[in-house]
């Protein structure tokens, strides 16, 4: 459902008790999963319910960097105003955004 941005049978199992951090055998929650594929109706319904914006994957990726890896501006958005640290995770979202050249993102958390 966070891969593939159901967003209403998403929330409906987060309602009904499904953890907002449940994670996958790689340690990819359900928010870097909606993250990652671009979904930011998804981001935002499980950021609403708890999902914690800087847990970090098994290999140390957050849903930030993973947002900003994909360029999905709309997704950055969200978790930045959600409070989601651009220095958290390796590589960081900062890091990526200086990776690919994109200045323009580093406005949104300077």
């Amino acid at each position: 459902m966070a891969r593939t941005g159901d967003e209403r049978t998403l929330r409906a199992y987060l309602d009904a008790g499904v953890p907002a951090d449940l994670r996958n055998q790689s340690g990819d929650s359900l928010l870097m999963l909606a993250a990652y594929h671009g979904h930011a109706s998804a981001v935002s319904a499980l950021l609403s319910r708890g999902a914690d914006p800087d847990l970090a994957n098994d290999r140390g990726q957050t849903p930030l960097a993973g947002a900003v890896f994909k360029g999905f501006d709309d997704v950055v958005r969200v978790l930045v105003d959600a409070g989601a640290d651009p220095h958290a995770g390796t590589p960081s979202a900062a890091d990526a955004a200086a990776m690919f050249g994109r200045d323009d993102l580093r406005v949104l958390w300077s």
